[in-house]
């Protein structure tokens, strides 16, 4: 495997600016993350190391993955770093490491739609008993607050123009269903502030290409200077948030959102897939082609998947701040160093 770039600069100092007053909680405190692998995990896990670095933290990190060799393969800058500790193991039965970790974030499990579709059971028994281990493990060692990354698919089939955390939740996949179960199973939680982060879609560095991911698979496509080929009729509506800003809210939401209330976590710039596809083209290369296999139906019923996230502006102070235009100009650049 071929080594991939840092997260840019640029990117790291976006989300130190902004979350800058929150670290001083972290001083001389060890964080431990489950999924820092993944594409939430490497945000995380650079945006930790980089704030620790700038701002002297003497903090540390210490993330559980399912192969550790292959991340640092991966992610060779990341080799021999003193405040980064990889351990190997499986959310739902990983060995504890010793000592005591003040803060956590359970963001491990996989988003795939193969293994829904092929390995349901694995997929429910990796969210349901991956949290209930991450619990055990807080109760274990000292953990004060514990962010888990939940999803928008808890509310089910979305019809309206953007959904908020009012709405009841009727997940309707394995998924969803298997993220509220552990979303209520964190309610048991004695004397830990667990965080509960709904996220919808995002766009940036080490979203996979290859997965069933709309904006991966189009910078993909795009990148390799080859037509984009949309299945449907492209009318779907998504909306994303590039990952500078989505380690913003979950670092903001680990500090500072109240235990057990959730937050919506993502864009309400809403685009269709087909839009997407057309604005990807117009930013990474506009010579690719664009393939709709359906045609427009006025009376197909639109699936929507966007978030009301008025919740986390007027609780917690976030925003987007960057564009989706932007994001995908970053993102190309950044594949571009390979």
């Amino acid at each position: 495997m071929a080594g991939l770039p840092p997260i840019s600069i640029a990117d790291l100092d976006e989300i130190l600016s902004a979350t800058k007053p929150l670290w001083e909680e972290m001083r001389g405190e060890r964080i431990f993350i489950s999924g820092g692998t993944g594409f939430f995990g490497c945000w995380l896990v650079e945006s930790f190391l980089h704030a620790n670095q700038r701002l002297g933290l003497g903090a540390e990190a210490v993330v559980l993955s399912r192969n550790p060799a292959g991340f640092l393969e991966k992610m060779p800058h990341l080799r021999g770093v003193d405040s980064l500790t990889l351990i190997q193991g499986d959310v739902r039965d990983f060995a504890f490491p010793a000592g005591q970790f003040r803060f956590a974030i359970h963001a491990a499990t996989e988003a795939s739609a193969t293994q829904m579709a092929e390995e349901p059971e694995e997929m429910r028994s990796t969210i349901i008993a991956g949290a209930a281990r991450m619990m055990e493990f807080a109760a274990q060692a000292g953990t004060r607050k514990m962010l888990f990354t939940s999803s928008g698919a808890v509310y089910g089939p979305q019809t309206m123009t953007r959904m908020s955390e009012e709405q009841t939740p009727a997940p309707d996949t394995v998924y969803g269903m298997g993220k509220l179960a552990a979303e209520r199973m964190s309610a048991e939680a004695v004397g830990l502030e667990m965080k509960v982060a709904r996220c919808y879609a995002f766009l940036g560095p080490h979203l996979p290409l290859d997965a069933h991911f709309a904006a991966g698979n189009f910078m993909g496509d795009a990148l390799a200077g080859g037509t984009i080929r949309i299945s449907s009729d492209g009318s779907a509506v998504r909306s994303y948030l590039y990952a500078s800003d989505l380690a913003i809210w979950l670092w903001t939401m680990l500090f500072r959102a109240p235990a057990l209330r959730p937050y919506n976590v993502g864009s309400e710039d809403e685009v269709t897939i087909r839009e997407l596809a057309r604005v990807t083209v117009k930013e990474v290369d506009p010579a690719v082609q664009v393939e709709v296999a359906q045609a427009a139906d006025a009376n197909r019923l639109q699936h929507r998947y966007v978030p009301s996230t008025l919740r986390a502006q007027e609780e917690l102070g976030l925003r987007q701040t960057v564009s989706l235009d932007e994001g995908l100009r970053r993102t190309a650049a950044w594949h571009r160093l390979k």
